[in-house]
């Protein structure tokens, strides 16, 4: 890469920061309802050109006004927008969308389908929508509701079941719904498609009391992480069966990135500590090894040395995601050059070349993905700055004047010459739309499911909203509500002014899919959990630390005449501890919270001792 482009670009990119605050002081929240609004209209003329000439095949085509299946002809486009009606509070669409997929959908069908795929958009846009229709709390109960859609979810996933049967426990990357796993099936298969299941499964698991799924998403991580190179980085493509990386590009973006996504949020959403050790691993060698600020390169997994100098689109989720790690600074930085790659082109093309500063050949197209209006959500949510209200506004109107077309929005085939192709992916009404809506509702004045809703949500990676209640987050404690019981005798009880969902569970080390270990069995005979604050009166039982748990650590012997003093003081650590930290932050004036109350009811936190600086410095979020 020639320096001093690179620095030329770093400079604009910081010059562009000031600028930019500077702008984005213009958009009052008078205007911000004025765009909001404008989304709104966004969605429904998407929709509503996928329900008149699309329905009930799969995807849209937005400029001849027709309909394509492309996963497994179910109505695709009609699952993943689910949550987003609730979420906009069309009461009358939701229901009638929930009873007609109740009564019309079925999966046992001869298509052979993505694993990754359909549980990211079906199961997740299944169980999303199922969480909402089902409870009270939310506003947008269905009386008739009968969890015809948490059936469907289940019966879709046992059909996926068989694409966990590898000697690695990393999955096939496809499945025959009806017929299983064909013999003639690759057994090459993407990092995220084997590492992305945690969050869709694990809640399955929770709602059926069935803990299969979420053992096999686990075990595909475990099988994953466990053939990492020395220096904890992933390749992009495993062999299931050898367990042989046959692409050896680590990254953060195609092939690789919600990987590290769901590593994140599995901790977030269930409290299991394993999903947080594995991350900070692998955050600490992605910033290490790929982080070349403000840029993310791809380099050999075992060696660092550099393969791409390259920003790909799938990368722009990063910044989201270190928001709710805490690592706000790098975050800011790195959105602002992505973000610079915006306004050159209008769009961001799926890959820049950031050694020539120009379109990577054969990349060109922007296929309406939702990464880097993500990030702005999060890091306006985090910061409240108002700069990324103004490139909302302008990624908004990017999409309105060079993607709107007939019946929908079309993919753009050449980010350079804004050249429109006949094609509208499923997850722009999940997410794309979504996160702009949410972006300035939350500068409006934030009155939604999400922001002032019963719960704190976790966002699957198609933006599914998927709800920290206590059957999902809370299942594997040991200490009951209103202090029933502890299978510790040492039991303290408290009563605490803040509630929260914090957990730090353990799973039990699983084998790879095979006929024993789909056997059913009851969550009561899980590992016990530590770490439940919630508003009630309740117990908190002292728990090993993770290194006791997972063998790395020597375990002890306890003085039974210190147990009580340490287990005061281990309840005192949690009391004050109410918020998110995962990474260090060195700035103690950035804060997550745009609030008073964002803070008030975070998932987790992080189970590392802190000292009195570092909980000054802490970060909290809100809705993660």
């Amino acid at each position: 890469m020639e320096a001093p482009k690179l620095l030329l670009l770093i400079l604009l990119i910081r010059c562009d920061l000031f600028i930019g605050k500077s702008l984005g002081d213009g958009v009052t929240p008078q205007e911000a309802k004025e765009l909001r609004d404008e989304v709104r209209e966004m969605f429904y003329h998407a929709f509503n050109g996928y329900m008149d000439h699309a329905f009930p095949r799969d995807e849209l085509r937005p400029l001849s006004c027709g309909g394509e299946d492309t996963l497994g002809g179910y109505a695709l486009t009609l699952i993943d927008s689910l949550d987003t009606l609730a979420l906009l509070g069309d009461k009358e669409r939701f229901t009638v969308s929930v009873e007609w997929i109740g009564k019309n959908l079925r999966f046992d069908i001869n298509k052979t389908v993505s694993i990754f795929e359909t549980t990211i958009r079906v199961l997740g846009g299944l169980i999303s929508a199922h969480l909402i229709a089902s409870d009270q709390n939310t506003g947008m109960r269905i009386p008739s509701y009968d969890d015809e859609l948490l059936h469907l979810a289940e019966d879709l996933a046992r059909r996926m079941l068989p694409a966990f049967d590898t000697p690695t426990g990393v999955p096939f990357g496809s499945v025959n719904l009806l017929h299983g796993v064909d013999e003639h099936e690759s057994k090459i298969t993407s990092t995220a498609g084997g590492g992305t299941l945690t969050l869709e499964f694990g809640i399955l698991s929770r709602l059926t009391n069935d803990p299969i799924f979420e053992q096999v998403a686990k075990n595909a991580v475990r099988g994953l992480w466990a053939r990492r190179s020395k220096i904890n980085l992933v390749g992009a493509h495993i062999d299931v069966f050898s367990g042989d990386w046959t692409q050896k590009d680590a990254g953060i973006g195609t092939s690789i990135d919600s990987f590290y996504e769901y590593l994140l949020k599995a901790y977030l959403l269930f409290g299991d500590e394993e999903y947080l050790f594995i991350f900070q691993e692998a955050y600490k060698a992605a910033m290490k090894y790929l982080f070349n600020d403000p840029w993310y390169v791809e380099v050999n997994m075992n060696s660092a040395a550099l393969v791409w100098p390259l920003f790909n689109s799938l990368q722009a989720f990063w910044p989201g995601l270190q928001v709710l790690a805490g690592d706000i600074e790098p975050a800011i930085r790195t959105h602002a050059a992505f973000f610079s790659v915006w306004r050159r082109y209008g769009f961001t093309p799926e890959g820049f070349n950031l050694a020539t500063l120009s379109i990577q050949q054969g990349q060109k197209s922007y296929p309406l993905r939702p990464e880097l209006i993500e990030s702005t959500y999060w890091l306006y949510k985090a910061t409240r700055d108002p700069r990324y209200l103004d490139a909302g506004r302008d990624m908004l109107a990017s999409l309105q004047y060079g993607a709107r077309c007939t019946c929908g929005y079309c993919h753009i085939s050449d980010v350079e010459f804004h050249k429109q192709e006949d094609h509208m992916e499923s997850f722009f009404l999940a997410e794309t739309v979504k996160y702009l809506w949410l972006l300035f509702d939350l500068a409006a004045g934030p009155d939604n499911l999400v922001e002032n809703g019963p719960y704190k949500y976790i966002f699957s990676t198609e933006g599914h909203l998927l709800p920290a209640t206590p059957q999902i987050s809370l299942v594997r404690e040991h200490c009951s509500y209103f202090g029933a019981y502890c299978r510790n005798s040492n039991l303290r009880l408290k009563t605490h002014s803040h509630e929260s969902a914090e957990t730090n569970s353990s799973g039990s080390q699983t084998r790879p899919a095979d006929s024993s270990f789909l056997s059913r069995s009851s969550y009561q005979s899980s590992s016990p959990v530590s770490g439940l604050k919630v508003r009630n009166l309740m117990g908190l039982c002292p728990g090993l630390t993770h290194g006791q748990r997972f063998g790395i650590s020597f375990m002890a012997p306890v003085d039974p005449s210190s147990e009580d003093e340490q287990s005061s003081q281990r309840e005192t650590t949690e009391i004050q501890s109410h918020s998110v930290v995962l990474i260090s932050n060195p700035n103690p004036e950035v804060s997550l919270s745009g609030s008073h109350n964002d803070h008030e009811n975070d998932p987790a936190h992080a189970p590392q001792e802190e000292s009195p600086s570092s909980k000054q410095r802490r970060l909290t979020g809100g809705n993660l």
